[in-house]
């Protein structure tokens, strides 16, 4: 895993874009050439991310899954609760242990791995791997701890980070195969529907502010301080927040931040180990979009911040796109053909009209689409994009994602 960064997240928060290809080289606009990615063993990372409703998780699998039959050992991480991922790789269930996908074309050596994050239980690894086995029990059974373990705002970003962090950690160990990992080469990481998918890119700042707190200060207070004035102080304060909150409730907040304190400092710098790791060379962002006004805005969105963050941006993928017919009819041109033959009682003509009614909508709809992904690329010159066109079922088996992940590879 990457090192600790040399300055914090927030001192690096400027920059230009580092719209990046497989090895992190600059990249200039055209089409995103994800084969080239997935094929790159220094490509060790790739995030996909965007708003929801957009394929973003049937995108993440189809990628995992043509790496590995291209021959890399793949684990697909998922942070979205839907289940559509468990369902297209055929398995009954998603959870925090990765889990072999059967089916997939071994010839070319590869291999894949799937899983679903489960927030609470990798809090709990990370207490029960760096605490004592006394203090890490003391920790589980804290109400305190089952609260925050399971709906604390941001927990779920920062446990994210971890879980990549452990897996990342697992792939480059020398030992994996003995110790009952696949020792990936790559993992594909697909994060939740919505603009907190860029959440985790906050977490380490989010955590160090959380950690070096006043409140969290004033509660270690007691167990650091000798000071009679400061406990005094800290009594008085205490006071006010029993009647607030109660006194059982403070009691097990400070109870739990004694607790914890040790693991802090580990806390935070994995965080920002991971971090580091994210805008490493080896890491690749891929923005999910679908040729929708709303979407694309939001895909502005991600590629400014990740511009901002200074993360390798591998490009963007516009999925459900429609195509133009090849015939060179217009939908004008459609539209008056549909509405000439089809006030007659000829079955024929009457056929011919709904096909070329189809037809004129199908155009409507792609110049449209058309004119949102130009305006996008205006903005955003940079940035490679890859179309995927609209399907006619929706994905629900690995033969579907292979459809989908040779669209992805532009074949």
């Amino acid at each position: 895993m990457a090192g600790k960064p040399s300055t914090s997240p927030s001192a690096r928060r400027r920059g230009t874009s580092r719209a990046a290809g497989p090895a992190g080289s600059t990249r200039t606009a055209g089409a995103l050439e994800l084969d080239a990615l997935i094929g790159d063993p220094a490509t060790q990372i790739i995030v996909c991310c965007g708003s929801g409703g957009v394929g973003k998780t049937t995108t993440s699998a189809a990628l995992a899954l043509r790496a590995a039959e291209q021959g890399r050992r793949v684990c697909v991480l998922t942070i979205d609760p839907a289940r559509r991922l468990a369902q297209a790789m055929g398995l009954t269930e998603l959870d925090n242990v990765p889990r072999p996908v059967s089916d997939v074309d071994p010839s070319a050596g590869g291999s894949l791995d799937a899983m679903m994050l489960d927030m609470k239980r990798t809090f709990d690894e990370v207490v029960e791997s760096h605490a004592t086995p006394e203090k890490a029990q003391q920790i589980l059974n804290n109400p305190f701890y089952v609260a925050i373990s399971s709906s604390f705002a941001g927990t779920q970003e920062y446990m994210a980070m971890e879980k990549l962090g452990q897996l990342h950690a697992a792939s480059n160990d020398p030992g994996a195969a003995e110790g009952g990992t696949q020792g990936w080469d790559l993992i594909v990481v697909d994060t939740p529907p919505s603009r907190s998918a860029l959440d985790f890119l906050d977490a380490p700042e989010r955590l160090s502010s959380l950690l070096d707190g006043r409140f969290i200060k004033l509660l270690l207070a007691p167990a650091k301080g000798p000071a009679r004035l400061l406990n005094a102080g800290f009594g008085v304060v205490t006071g006010a927040i029993n009647k607030i909150v109660g006194g059982q409730l403070l009691s097990d907040m400070q109870t739990f931040v004694a607790a914890f304190d040790t693991l802090f400092g580990g806390f935070r710098q994995r965080a920002e180990a991971t971090y580091s790791l994210l805008q490493a060379p080896g890491t690749a962002f891929v923005v999910v979009a679908a040729p929708e006004a709303d979407a694309m805005r939001e895909a502005a969105y991600f590629v400014e911040r990740l511009t901002q963050e200074q993360m390798p941006l591998a490009g963007l993928v516009v999925n459900r796109v429609h195509e133009r017919g090849a015939s060179g009819l217009t939908a004008a041109d459609a539209e008056s053909g549909a509405q000439r033959l089809g006030g007659g009682d000829d079955a024929t003509d009457s056929a011919t009209a709904e096909l070329l009614a189809v037809h004129a909508e199908r155009e409507r709809i792609a110049a449209k689409e058309d004119k949102v992904r130009k305006r996008f690329a205006a903005s955003h010159p940079s940035v490679a994009t890859r179309p995927v066109p609209a399907l006619a079922s929706d994905v629900h088996d690995l033969a579907g994602l292979r459809r989908i992940g040779a669209h992805l590879a532009g074949a």
